[in-house]
């Protein structure tokens, strides 16, 4: 008589448990299976099998999303004001630049998933876990709330300037409509599930990319300009300031805390509490341990019913999709304004690159352009609030109502919009916040993920680990000269 699976699947295995057998008959995702498919299996449960090297496609598909939702950091009104910048004052020179950090960004976004699926944890769950001190947890749950703060500045000014141009809303207006709509979208998430709101969020990806790359194809770049491009150069300490603002505006820190969360909660088996706020189950006895320091840490591996070489095999395909998403994207606005912005005055602000556009290409693809910038700052800030919520319950063990959450880093970008500042000033300083929190979100999490004890048979290789210690020392280079140009005047 076959063994029930209920007391093996009712919490999950542990550091002091035995290790697991490899089995490839563990059920995946909601799965029930018909007769003919379960009378299979028990005539073929006796017999070990190897687990298929060669997923089907719809299974791997199903399993794409948290990479998307991560990447849409990657298309936020920072980067669009970085790379409209970048192509109307130097044309294609630093196309080499968006296409490095792209590079970068694959590399660091699978680290993230990676630490999720694996332990079952985010990273701040997991620093949280480690760092004893509970002045040391407050100390850097302040700087990362600072970062988020200051990246939840960028994408409500993005997405209050949008409708500035759309609709001619006032600024302060349109920072509460664009925060209001990130609050709703939090609720979905948290009602209806990790799945809802990826669907919702990528919805907003495809509007995004038809607003940003339409124009590229209606005044198509040159070949003979681009490739030159891609030789690594500058022309002066401008052209240094832009291509480290590009990077800052690619390289997030809420990006890598969010990945994490996402691949957690759409993977992990019975997870106890979402970073959206819903408990999904009960918190003790059952799924993921994230509470005291006292609570053990799974075993690598055992967070998820679907075999984890699955996962990530899926996960690197998940990441690749949104970072050629973005990749695409964000070449697309620096060829736009290379082609049609080169050498035009007043193409320094959102504004200007907005009336400039519909001069040289007529008011829809300005209109489009200014479409893709809302769905920018709507969708980035909402992925934005829901690594703000991570951070805090991570690294705190504490959760707050979502309003008052929403409200802690939203209430600093509308005092901005209502004193008047500068819209695109605050965009650039506030990447120059976020250069601050680089080191302390991708140092950690390079060194978690080379971490035997963390990952167990899953942690990086040398290969890996050396790679991400090069694109660490690079960005973390670039973005201090970043600072020191700024505070220079140079």
């Amino acid at each position: 008589m076959p063994k029930s699976p209920d007391a093996a699947a009712t919490r999950p295995r542990t550091a002091t448990d035995p290790q697991p057998g490899n089995r490839d008959d563990v059920p995946t995702e909601k799965h029930v299976p018909e007769p003919a498919e379960a009378a299979a299996s028990a005539v073929t449960d006796a017999t070990p099998r190897r687990p298929s090297s060669q997923p089907s496609i719809p299974r791997v598909a199903w399993l794409i999303g948290p990479a998307l939702v991560a990447g849409v950091a990657y298309l936020d009104p920072g980067n669009v004001a970085s790379n409209m910048t970048a192509g109307a004052q130097y044309g294609y020179l630093l196309v080499w630049v968006v296409v490095l950090g792209n590079v970068m960004a694959w590399l660091i976004q699978y680290l993230s998933a990676k630490l999720g699926i694996v332990t079952g944890r985010s990273l701040p769950e997991v620093l949280g876990g480690r760092i004893r001190s509970r002045w040391g947890r407050r100390a850097y749950w302040l700087q990362a709330e600072l970062v988020a703060m200051a990246t939840d500045l960028a994408e409500v000014i993005g997405g209050a300037v949008a409708l500035n141009l759309l609709f001619g809303v006032p600024l302060i207006w349109g920072g509460l409509i664009t925060g209001t709509v990130s609050i709703v979208l939090l609720v979905l998430q948290s009602r209806r599930g990790p799945r809802t709101f990826e669907f919702v969020i990528m919805g907003l990806l495809v509007i995004i990319a038809i607003g940003f790359t339409v124009g590229v194809f209606v005044a198509p770049p040159s070949p003979a300009g681009i490739l030159p491009g891609l030789v690594p150069r500058f022309a002066d300490a401008n052209s240094v300031l832009l291509a480290a603002s590009i990077l800052g505006a690619t390289i997030m820190p809420h990006a890598i805390y969010a990945h994490s969360a996402l691949s957690r909660d759409r993977f992990a088996t019975r997870p106890g509490e979402q970073a959206g706020g819903r408990e999904r189950g009960a918190w003790h006895g059952f799924g993921i341990r994230r509470g005291t320091d006292a609570q053990p840490e799974l075993l690598p591996g055992t967070a998820t019913a679907v075999p984890t070489n699955r996962l990530l095999r899926a996960t690197r395909w998940d990441v690749s999709i949104a970072m050629a998403i973005a990749g695409t994207v964000n070449l697309c606005i620096l060829l736009l304004a290379a082609v049609n912005l080169s050498g035009v005055e007043g193409t320094d602000s959102l504004e200007g690159a907005y009336a400039a556009l519909g001069v040289a290409l007529g008011p829809a693809i300005a209109t489009l352009f200014a479409v893709g910038l809302l769905a920018s700052g709507l969708a980035s800030t909402s992925v934005g609030a829901y690594a703000g919520a991570e951070i805090m319950y991570g690294l705190l063990r504490v959760r707050v109502p979502l309003i008052l959450r929403r409200l802690v880093t939203l209430i600093p970008a509308l005092a901005i919009l209502w004193l008047g500042f500068d819209p695109t000033l605050s965009l650039v300083l506030s990447q120059v916040v976020l250069s601050f929190g680089i080191p302390f979100a991708l140092v950690p999490l390079v060194a978690l993920t080379a971490k035997a004890g963390v990952l167990g048979q899953w942690r990086n290789h040398w290969a890996t680990t050396a790679a991400g210690i090069a694109a660490s020392v690079f960005l973390i280079t670039l973005n201090g000269v970043l600072l020191w140009l700024i505070f220079t005047g140079a």
